[in-house]
């Protein structure tokens, strides 16, 4: 079950690499009364037959499981929570999926954990560029794969040790900027919408 944003960034995510994509952008954005979370690749793309159906929970291109919940599920939680879905691609020019939720509802999903998610799609996708950028009211993160292997070795995936720094440094510099897994940002003066999970 993906029971966070976090769980459909990845999953999402993991479909662009399979989708032959040498690049892929993931945009995380908490200002305002929505967060609005994006996946953006350079990808095959989709003609509008396929477009259609993946987003029918009966169909998956995947060969693990009988059915596809991942953007069916992603569409139907952004339109319960009072945001909007969104799908747009081509054949060879690649896709974006973007899904907004209101702050406010008691469906939205909480963020959850970025941190290892991004660690995770660092030793999933071989050959894949990952960019970052995660924007509340007090700033924005940004990261770049293709960095992180100039400054720490190409071979940084393959080292236990450095992938928890890295997944430390995520996390020290998400906190900064307003992030945690179980609450979405405020803009500076605006309240924070209290998620259940936090007195879990």
């Amino acid at each position: 079950m993906l029971e966070d944003l976090s769980h459909h960034i990845l999953d999402i995510a993991e479909n662009s690499a399979n989708a032959g994509s040498s690049e892929v952008e993931i945009e995380f954005d908490e200002r305002g009364a929505f967060v609005t979370l994006s996946v953006r690749d350079n990808g095959k793309g989709m003609d509008e037959q396929t477009a259609r159906a993946v987003v029918n929970p009966f169909v998956t291109s995947r060969t693990t499981r009988r059915v596809g919940l991942g953007l069916p599920f992603l569409k139907q939680m952004a339109e319960l929570c009072g945001g909007a879905f969104s799908l747009v691609t081509a054949p060879g020019e690649g896709t974006t999926v973007t899904a907004s939720f209101r702050k406010d509802s008691i469906d939205t999903p909480p963020p959850g954990d970025i941190p290892s998610t991004l660690v995770t799609l660092f030793l999933s996708g071989g050959g894949v560029r990952w960019r970052y950028r995660h924007k509340t009211g007090r700033g924005e993160f940004l990261l770049d794969s293709d960095e992180l292997a100039d400054a720490l070795g190409r071979d940084f995936i393959s080292d236990v040790s450095l992938l928890g720094s890295v997944k430390e440094y995520i996390g020290e510099n998400l906190s900064e900027i307003g992030w945690t897994p179980y609450q979405y940002s405020a803009l500076p003066g605006e309240e924070k919408p209290v998620m259940e999970e936090e007195f879990r």
